[in-house]
């Protein structure tokens, strides 16, 4: 009998010092989370703003420059970088002034 109220307590004793143990650690484990999180936002890269471009420019009342714009947008097209939508809404926004 007294072999068996040995292991007892020493599977109590074992028990306990687990169980405080992972006590400890998890607090630990808390404490430096809480301190990275603190530690964090002097860290991070800071945001990039968004700037809108600058208006255009109204398109001056010579017919020679609404031609021009009409060829540069007509190369644009054929180059591939505006569909043909996108040229047709160009062009209708150039010819109505």
């Amino acid at each position: 009998m007294g072999l068996l109220r040995g292991v007892a307590r020493t599977a109590v004793v074992a028990g306990t010092a687990t169980a405080v143990s992972n006590r400890v650690s998890r607090r630990q484990a808390n404490r430096w989370a809480a301190q990275e999180s603190y530690a964090e936002p002097q860290q991070q890269a800071p945001q990039q703003v968004y700037v809108a471009p600058p208006p255009p420019q109204p398109a001056a009342s010579g017919s020679e420059d609404v031609i021009a714009q009409l060829e540069r947008l007509g190369k644009l097209r054929d180059e591939g970088v505006l569909t043909d939508a996108e040229f047709s809404a160009q062009k209708a926004r150039l010819l109505a002034g």
